[in-house]
C-alpha cells in the first residue's frame, strides 16, 4: 500500500477513532430504554462498568501478547473494529436478556482495546515530531464521543435502542475500513515480531515510562469519576432548580469542551513541549477539585464557568501523557506501552468511581469529589520522582 502524508493519515485516524469508539457509548445512550424494558432502572451503571471492564481485560491481553507491535496496526484496528461491531449488534439479535447484553457489551469493550490505544500507536508511527498535537486530536474525538449521550438525553431524542446499535456498528465497521484499507504502516513503525513473555517486566524498569505513566494514572483517577458524577454535581450546585434536560445539556458542554482542549493543548505542546502542557493541566484540574468546596457559595454563572474550566483542564493532559509514554520507549514497543498504560489507567478509574460513590454515603458530593485531588497530587509527585532517575532503554529481543 502506498504511503500517504502524515496529515492525511491523521485525518483518517481521527475520523475512524470517533466512528469506532461510538460503540463505547452506544449503551449509555439507550441504557434507560433497555433498563425500562428489562425492569432494571439502574442498568446504566452495569452497562458502563461492563464495557470498561472488557476494555481493561482487552488492553492487558493486547499488551501482554504485544499485538499492536507484532502485527500491522492497521490490520489490528480493522479486525478489532469489525469484531467489536459484531458483538455490538448481537445485543439486538440474541434473546433480549440481561446476561446476553452484558456479555456482548463486555466483548465490545474487549475489542475496543484494538481501536483506541492502537489508533494512538498508528499516529505515533506517522509523527516523530508533533505527536502531542496528533494525539490531542485523537483523544479529543474520544471525549466528544463520551459527551454525546448527554446531548441525546438533553435534546429528548426518542431513538429506538435497536437503531442506535445498528448505526454504531455500521459506523465502527466504516471506521475500521478507513484505517485498514487507506492507512498503511507509518514511516516510523518498527516491528517487534517475536512474542517475549519478559517484555512487560522489562518495560516496568524504564523510569521515563514510569514517570509518564504516573502522571497519566493521576489524571485517570480524577477524569472518569468527574465525568461520571458531573450530572449529580450540577444538580447539587443548582439546588434542584435545573430540569433534567438542562442538566444533561450542561453535562454535555462540560465534557465536550474537553475535546476542544485536547486539540488546543496538542497544538500548544508543539511550542512548549508535552511535559509542560500535561503538568499545567494536571495541576490546574487538581486546584479545581479543591475549588469545588466553595462552588456552592458562588453565583450560578460563576460555578458554570468553573465547571467548564474544569472540563478543559481535566482532559488536556491525557494526550500529552500518552505522548510521553510513546516517547519513553523504543519504537518497536510503543504499541505495547500505550496499551498497557491504558489498561492500568482504566482499571484505576473504576476504583476511583467506586470510591467516590462510597464516600457519598457520608459526605456531600462536593466534599467527596474534592478528595479527587489525591490523584493529581500523587501523579505530579511520582512524575517528578521517576523523571529524576535515569535508566537505559531495553533492547529488542
Amino acid at each position: 500500500m502506498k504511503l500517504i502524508s502524515s496529515r492525511s493519515a491523521l485525518i483518517l485516524i481521527v475520523i475512524a477513532q470517533f466512528l469506532g469508539t461510538s460503540l463505547w457509548f452506544a449503551g449509555n445512550a439507550v441504557a434507560s430504554e433497555i433498563g425500562a424494558l428489562l425492569g432494571e432502572p439502574e442498568l446504566i451503571a452495569s452497562i458502563t462498568s461492563t464495557v470498561q471492564f472488557g476494555f481493561i481485560i482487552g488492553t492487558f491481553f493486547y499488551a501482554f501478547f504485544a499485538i499492536p507491535d507484532r502485527f500491522p496496526p492497521g490490520d489490528v484496528f480493522f479486525f478489532s473494529a469489525v469484531l467489536a461491531a459484531c458483538f455490538n449488534i448481537l445485543v439486538v439479535l440474541l434473546p433480549f436478556q440481561l446476561y446476553y447484553i452484558l456479555f456482548c457489551r463486555f466483548l465490545v469493550g474487549f475489542f475496543l482495546a484494538g481501536i483506541y490505544p492502537v489508533g494512538m500507536k498508528i499516529a505515533a508511527d506517522y509523527f516523530e515530531k508533533g505527536l502531542g498535537a496528533a494525539l490531542g486530536f485523537l483523544v479529543g474525538a474520544l471525549v466528544l464521543g463520551t459527551a454525546f449521550p448527554h446531548l441525546i438525553n438533553g435534546l429528548g431524542l426518542q431513538l429506538s435502542w435497536k437503531i442506535i446499535f445498528w448505526i454504531t456498528s455500521a459506523l465502527a465497521i466504516l471506521g475500521g475500513a478507513l484505517v485498514g484499507f487507506f492507512v498503511p504502516d507509518g514511516p516510523y513503525r518498527k516491528s517487534n515480531p517475536k512474542f517475549d513473555v519478559s517484555l512487560l517486566p522489562r518495560l516496568s524498569k524504564i523510569n521515563a515510562l514510569k514517570s509518564a505513566a504516573s502522571g497519566y494514572f493521576g489524571h485517570m483517577w480524577e477524569l472518569y469519576t468527574f465525568w461520571a458524577f458531573i450530572p449529580m454535581v450540577i444538580a447539587f450546585l443548582s439546588e434542584g432548580s435545573f430540569s433534567s434536560s438542562k442538566i444533561s445539556i450542561l453535562s454535555f458542554f462540560v465534557i465536550a469542551v474537553g475535546g476542544i482542549s485536547c486539540a488546543v493543548g496538542g497544538l500548544i505542546s508543539q511550542k512548549t513541549g508535552s511535559k509542560k502542557v500535561a503538568l499545567f493541566s494536571l495541576i490546574g484540574s487538581g486546584i479545581c477539585c479543591i475549588f469545588l468546596l466553595v462552588a456552592p457559595s458562588v453565583p450560578v454563572s460563576i460555578w458554570i464557568i468553573f465547571l467548564l474550566i474544569w472540563g478543559i483542564l481535566v482532559t488536556a493532559d491525557s494526550p500529552q501523557f500518552s505522548t510521553l509514554v510513546s516517547q519513553s520507549v523504543p519504537a518497536e514497543f510503543k504499541g505495547t506501552a500505550l496499551t498497557l498504560v491504558n489498561s492500568m489507567g482504566f482499571a484505576l478509574s473504576i476504583v476511583s468511581i467506586q470510591f467516590g460513590q462510597f464516600l457519598q454515603n457520608w459526605l456531600p458530593i462536593d466534599q467527596a469529589l474534592a478528595l479527587l485531588v489525591v490523584g493529581p497530587l500523587t501523579g505530579i509527585l511520582l512524575f517528578r520522582f521517576f523523571a529524576k532517575k535515569k535508566r537505559p532503554l531495553p533492547e529488542a529481543s
